[in-house]
């Protein structure tokens, strides 16, 4: 309206003419341009799904809850004989769509940071594998974005590859929630379910572990690689119990999307995140990004920085049904060998310094 008044006040004479000239040039300013609706789409993905992997569970929760107590309750009794029927499909392969996968918002979620999947070795179908993913970040965005979709182009990358991304095991006790987890390909990150995969749905399976866990995140800062490794072993074992390749994978920029609060060790809220860490499988982390509205206020949505998934050179694993702790080990340090040279050779190439070390706890 200030415009207007300022438009139409420019002639004294306030004709038709330039009344209409100041509407028409409010509503030319008013038309986004398209990459102004490309970034509000952007937005609204990322909104969505941050509220989809946070809330969704809680929500349908509630809302069965409250329709038990209702005239619809036949709706909430329905699902509930269904999901205990479907109780065990979470460990038993799930249910995989590639028609989720292949949603056209998954390329305007990986176009607002933006997030690229990088090849430097052949993955052969005629193997499974153990993709370790590392670091674990905040809300693991680069491991679902390039493993749980296909908006970065992993099955022409790596083709007859099925990647399945290993999350807690309680997501998959969520009404709703759980059926779009596993639509995505997602599993839970149990031995049942890993071993499943690996052994029971043929070959050119790809299980992707977040190695360092919710304990990682709690150290989650930009400019920081540190990452929980040296005591992770049970990933290795599952490898050569099923005769798993290990191919390590480094998310460049994982850890800038967020700041985090961080509590120094031995107080009493750091002891608080530890033992809640351990109880649950995931830890309380108090952490912000932008703001919705303006990119310079603070909010929930992270920040808009590119990601870069690398995926390394596979350590071939043979099948040893019950391995010694010795044979353990050494694959292990065949594992981290391969991270630490995939690390140093790109760390240059996406974002950080010839100086940038890996510090691995």
């Amino acid at each position: 309206m200030k415009t207007i008044i300022a438009a139409y006040s420019r002639d004294l004479g306030g004709s038709r003419l330039t009344l209409r000239s100041a509407l028409q040039s409010i509503c030319a300013a008013a038309t986004p341009p398209q990459e102004h609706l490309r970034s509000c789409m952007q937005l609204l993905v990322i909104v969505q799904w941050i509220f989809t992997f946070l809330l969704m569970g809680l929500v349908f929760l509630m809302i069965f809850t409250y329709l038990f107590f209702t005239y619809l309750w036949l709706i909430s009794a329905a699902y509930l004989s269904w999901l205990l029927l479907d109780w065990e499909t979470p460990e038993a392969g799930g249910r995989r769509s590639e028609w989720v996968r292949n949603w056209s918002i998954w390329k305007h979620f990986r176009d607002y940071f933006p997030i690229q999947l990088v090849k430097t070795h052949n993955l052969p179908p005629g193997r499974n594998y153990i993709i370790g993913s590392h670091p674990h970040g905040i809300l693991c965005i680069g491991a679902f974005c390039n493993f749980v979709t296909e908006s970065t182009g992993f099955s022409q990358k790596f083709p007859g590859i099925r990647p399945h991304l290993a999350t807690l095991a309680g997501n998959f006790r969520m009404p709703i929630l759980r059926e779009y987890m596993m639509s995505g390909g997602l599993c839970p990150v149990n031995q049942k379910a890993i071993g499943y995969t690996l052994s029971q749905k043929g070959r050119g399976n790809a299980v992707v572990i977040v190695i360092g866990g919710a304990a990682e995140s709690l150290s989650c800062q930009p400019g920081v690689t540190k990452l929980i490794l040296s005591r992770r072993r049970g990933f290795v074992r599952l490898a050569l119990e099923y005769g798993a390749d290990l191919v390590p994978s480094f998310s460049f920029g994982e850890t800038d999307l967020y700041q985090q609060v961080q509590f120094s060790e031995g107080s009493i809220l750091r002891l608080a995140q530890n033992k809640f860490q351990k109880l649950f499988g995931f830890a309380p982390c108090f952490f912000y990004g932008r703001g919705f509205t303006a990119p310079d206020s603070k909010g929930f949505i992270p920040y808009s920085r590119p990601i870069t998934t690398v995926v390394g050179e596979p350590v071939t694993v043979p099948q040893i049904k019950d391995p010694s702790p010795e044979i353990v080990d050494l694959y292990h340090n065949m594992y981290k060998c391969s991270l630490l040279k995939l690390f140093h050779e790109h760390k240059t190439k996406y974002g950080l310094g010839e100086n940038a070390d890996l510090q691995i706890l």
